[in-house]
């Protein structure tokens, strides 16, 4: 059993940074400087553990890692670290994170500078009234600027940058000025031992063997191995099987203390019980009050998933019902379409994370998936007064009844070379964007654009990353819903409509979507022995439409000379035949016309 760690001597922290600033390379010198893990088991981004992270080099997860350091002043110091991502679509691990600990490493490539991710997760920091370190990273690199990095870091977020760390995380430079600079720097955390247990959820997962195991930070309190324990928020009482902290790996301990950062299972099944944010208390002489809490992650993007081998579904439900006992911000439900058969509507927090989750069912169970377009949740008000949430664009009621639609917006923040601005400003007005505000950051513009949120989940950010070549930073947080002419846009093929291809347009551009839609869907789709019309339409009003030619067989072949009312008869013959097969024929449309007629080209 371990002696209980002095509050003065604890150190909560998180890693905060623009995506690929460094911060993953950061915790991995500070687990290697202060021998947390030995040489020989030290790989390069130690905490991304998921495979998909290490091959994208990116953070989806925030990871937790408890650090032993003795100080200069002799004095050995706990540090509990946690790595956070740099992406818009996991903004909500960051801001989670954030609550759990009293102070930021807010880490800057001191070759790039301010970009608008570091801005947003600064702003969390803020709003969790942290004590934040700047720290200048890649200062061995020949492009590096470390004075007028400060100078923006002060102009631009306007905190004090005088004393900023100078680090090279790769080389190691400056590490062990760091850690002095956490341990001086950074407050202690705050807690009573002797009040009843008070426990923050910060996360949780599902480990095959173990069952769920919780991430908890000890407010108040402490915790024991086969202490009875009480979720506030379902009322949940559970026996705790065992207690630890990670370094990095899960190391056991007796019990945690005020300020201290571990996990506990409790043979618990559903991750579903666990929610992010709730209080943990024991079960008897438990605290009255609980912790305020986050507000859930609320999805922004739907989009369905179906199998390609339709015998595939219940392997897909097994791979979605894993995946979501691991991701508490991913949602489902089951849903069918006449074309596509069985499949599940999904909810995600962005594009990225619906890449991400698409990859992983991929990669890990073997399923070949068809994504239907994404889309956005609408607020439909009906005439009655009553109000319906529209995730998915087929199930728009008549618009007779409809009094109008709301579509949710955005705050876009958008950091972009000199050279570029204008192209930048031209993609946001094409997407329906209204500019709020120019500045200058520095030397670089700074554009905050009010956009539609369903104009920028098709490509908006490839695009924005193209036209500036890639110098662009972009990150939005979700403003509100706002009313505006919309219209729900069907796509009739041989006069059927095909659910999974109708999608939510502005009535302005409903035409030129609809042209460039039933063009590609002629090339797409492959000749029948009759025509096949293939529209786009709103409501009954059909604004675009293409007629894809039948193939034909010569019946007049054997005609030699002779009347021509014996040619006349027997193409009129056929003639009939193909009328009749064109309303019975069944239109068959390719798994790939789908995938190729789902990717919106601009």
């Amino acid at each position: 059993m371990r002696a209980m760690t002095e509050l003065s001597h604890i150190r909560n922290f998180s890693i905060v940074a623009h995506i690929d600033h460094g911060k993953s390379t950061l915790a991995d010198r500070l687990i290697q400087s202060t021998g947390t893990v030995q040489d020989r088991e030290m790989k390069a981004q130690l905490l991304d553990s998921m495979d998909i992270e290490r091959e994208r080099g990116i953070t989806i997860k925030a990871q937790t890692v408890r650090i032993d350091y003795k100080a200069l002043n002799g004095e050995t110091y706990v540090l509990n670290l946690i790595d956070t991502p740099g992406h818009v679509d996991f903004a909500y691990e960051v801001s989670r994170s954030m609550r759990a600990v009293e102070g930021s490493l807010l880490v800057v490539d001191s070759t790039q500078g301010v970009e608008a991710q570091t801005l947003a997760n600064v702003y969390h920091a803020l709003d969790a009234d942290h004590e934040i370190v700047p720290v200048l990273n890649k200062i061995d690199l020949p492009a590096s600027e470390p004075d007028r990095i400060k100078e923006q870091i002060e102009d631009v977020i306007g905190i004090d940058a005088s004393e900023a760390m100078l680090v090279s995380a790769k080389t190691g430079q400056g590490i062990r000025e760091t850690l002095e600079a956490i341990v001086h720097r950074l407050p202690a955390p705050k807690g009573d031992r002797d009040a009843p247990l008070k426990a923050m959820l910060v996360d949780s997962w599902y480990d095959l063997y173990l069952g769920v195991v919780v991430l908890v930070r000890i407010m108040d309190g402490k915790l024991r191995k086969n202490d009875r324990i009480r979720f506030m928020q379902n009322g949940t009482v559970h026996q705790v099987d065992r207690i630890g902290v990670f370094k990095p790996g899960m190391l056991p301990v007796e019990e945690l203390g005020p300020g201290e950062i571990g996990f506990l299972t409790a043979s618990i099944k559903q991750v579903r019980d666990t929610k992010v944010g709730d209080t943990i208390t024991h079960e008897k002489k438990g605290t009255e009050t609980p912790l305020p809490g986050f507000a859930p992650s609320v999805p922004v993007v739907f989009c369905g998933l179906f199998p390609v081998d339709s015998a595939e579904f219940e392997d897909l439900r097994n791979a979605i019902e894993k995946l979501a006992l691991n991701d508490a911000s991913f949602s489902y439900e089951m849903e069918t379409s006449a074309a596509l058969g069985f499949g599940f509507r999904c909810g995600f927090l962005g594009l990225l994370h619906l890449e991400v989750i698409r990859d992983r069912i991929d990669r890990e169970y073997n399923i070949d998936l068809i994504t239907t377009a994404p889309s956005v949740v609408y607020n439909v008000h009906m005439k009655d007064g009553e109000m319906i949430e529209l995730h998915n664009p087929a199930d728009m009621p008549d618009l007779t009844h409809v009094s109008h639609v709301e579509e949710p917006r955005i705050k876009a923040t958008i950091m972009v070379p000199d050279d570029y601005l204008g192209d930048v400003l031209k993609l946001c007005q094409d997407r329906r964007g209204i500019q709020q505000e120019l500045t200058y950051a520095g030397s670089r513009p700074l554009v905050v654009y009010d956009l539609p949120l369903n104009e920028v989940v098709f490509d908006f950010y490839d695009r924005l990353k193209s036209v500036t070549k890639g110098y662009a930073s972009f990150d939005y947080q979700i403003t509100g819903y706002r009313q505006d002419n919309l219209v729900k846009m069907s796509i009739l093929v041989n006069d059927e409509p095909v659910d999974a291809l109708s999608m939510m347009v502005h009535r302005d551009r409903a035409e030129m979507r609809g042209r460039a839609m039933v063009e590609k869907l002629k090339e797409l789709i492959p000749r029948h022995m009759f025509k096949i019309p293939i529209q786009a339409a709103i409501g009954g009003k059909v604004i675009a439409r293409e007629t894809l030619s039948a193939m034909r067989k010569d019946v007049t072949a054997k005609c030699y000379g002779g009347d021509a009312t014996r040619k006349r008869k027997l193409l009129d013959k056929q003639k009939a035949g193909k009328k009749k097969m064109r309303q019975f024929g069944k239109v068959d449309i390719p798994q790939e016309a789908f995938i190729s007629a789902l990717k919106m080209d601009s």
